[in-house]
């Protein structure tokens, strides 16, 4: 038995939500103290951390759960009791058992929204927590709410095999990182346990000829697309990586890149850049220089300041991936989606989220068609919804095993 066995679904929910809106207050204590580690850990500035712990603790509300249970196991009730699913069955969904989550280097609390459901699925949990103790501090909250949090949610730091945590003991492996790294983790994981693996990905943008009617409508358009870039540093697989601008409207490519740049000044007042080491500075004045030689050459256009704070290149070559930098960015003209395809298809960038404007449906088409998990709207890519299927992975169901009862 799981320490959450017999305790109510609705009340987990209740006890994860009160402690997320604990957390979702500013001045929380716990929360406050939490902040110069989590800065220091990423490098990121106290604005960005202030809104990821907002973006964050503010998605999670009962409802929210609430909705996003019911929508994979049809009824909040199945994890409580047996309920019809086919007029000939009845079916249960009873915890999967002992869940492990080893989170990211990078992305502040990713562990902690598959710690909750796994935890609403009445698991025991423990994260692989980071330097900055996050998820430890909200583990903590959540036992103040509901005593047998206790037992159930743990976090503590680990280095990998030689430490004591022994992964084959688990009953579910969910892990964040690199290809490579996953793939050590994998070594370790049971045979009969489901390994739930969140590897690199990239977020894409694409902008129709319908969406820059006028100047107006391209400079707010470009104020969203700025955001998605500048956030945290453009390190994580919502950021946006590549985005690509249709020939044919109103505005022109050249001019939309223009209005971008001017966009990325602005949101770097709000979000200043964070702390870079040695070798990203100098890998981003490299690409930086090349641009500006083509640029002279007649081939494209660059556009960065004194500081070299942020990078976007108009049309660099087709046979160059995205340079995946903080704060950098290839704009592509296309005459239609095809071509982006083309170059995603070329480069076998794995799409995590595409934000779109101008929806015609082989613009939507395309982006399914290039693995997309979600399609959103321009300054949407780093606010998933919490029912959001992550790499196209469901929230809860995972962390089930059913139990069918013929009528």
């Amino acid at each position: 038995m799981t320490a959450l066995a017999e305790v109510p679904a609705q009340r987990i929910v209740r006890a994860i939500a009160d402690a997320a809106e604990r957390f979702a207050d500013a001045d929380f204590p716990p929360r406050v103290r939490l902040l110069d580690r989590i800065v220091e850990r990423t490098g990121y500035t106290m604005p960005v951390v202030e809104y990821a712990l907002d973006q964050l603790f503010f998605s999670i509300t009962a409802p929210a759960l609430e909705g996003a249970i019911a929508a994979e196991l049809g009824s909040l009730h199945a994890l409580d009791r047996f309920v019809e699913r086919t007029p000939d069955t009845h079916a249960r969904a009873f915890p999967l058992g002992r869940v492990a989550i080893v989170s990211s280097r990078t992305t502040i609390g990713v562990a902690i929204v598959p710690a909750i459901f796994a935890l609403c699925a009445k698991c025991d949990v423990l994260v692989k927590d980071r330097e900055d103790g996050l998820v430890r501090a909200f583990f903590a909250a959540l036992a103040q709410e509901l005593d047998p949090m206790a037992e159930a949610a743990r976090a503590q730091a680990w280095q990998g095999e030689s430490d004591e945590v022994d992964l084959r003991a688990f009953d579910a492996v969910a892990a964040f990182g690199s290809d490579a790294g996953l793939a050590r983790i994998r070594e370790r994981v049971a045979t009969h346990a489901p390994f739930i693996a969140f590897g690199s990905k990239a977020s894409v943008g694409y902008i129709g000829r319908d969406a820059l009617d006028d100047a107006t409508q391209a400079r707010i358009l470009a104020g969203d697309a700025a955001r998605d870039l500048v956030l945290y540093e453009s390190e994580g697989c919502l950021s946006l990586h590549a985005l690509f601008v249709e020939r044919g409207g109103a505005v022109a490519p050249a001019q939309f890149a223009e209005y971008f740049a001017a966009a990325v000044e602005s949101a770097a007042v709000e979000f200043p850049p964070g702390e870079r080491d040695a070798r990203a500075n100098a890998r981003i004045a490299s690409a930086r220089n090349l641009a500006a030689f083509r640029a002279a050459g007649g081939n494209g256009s660059v556009f960065s300041d004194e500081r070299a704070s942020f990078l976007a290149v108009l049309d660099p070559p087709a046979s160059e991936p995205p340079a995946f930098l903080p704060r950098a960015l290839a704009i592509r003209t296309v005459d239609g989606p095809s071509e982006a395809a083309e170059y995603l298809e070329r480069h076998a960038i794995p799409v995590e989220a595409m934000a779109i404007a101008g929806a015609r449906e082989e613009i939507v088409n395309m982006a399914c068609a290039m693995g997309a998990h979600r399609i959103t709207a321009f300054g949407r890519l780093q606010r998933p919804p919490l029912a959001n299927t992550h790499g196209g992975r469901p929230r809860i169901a995972e962390f089930v095993r059913w139990v069918s009862r013929d009528r």
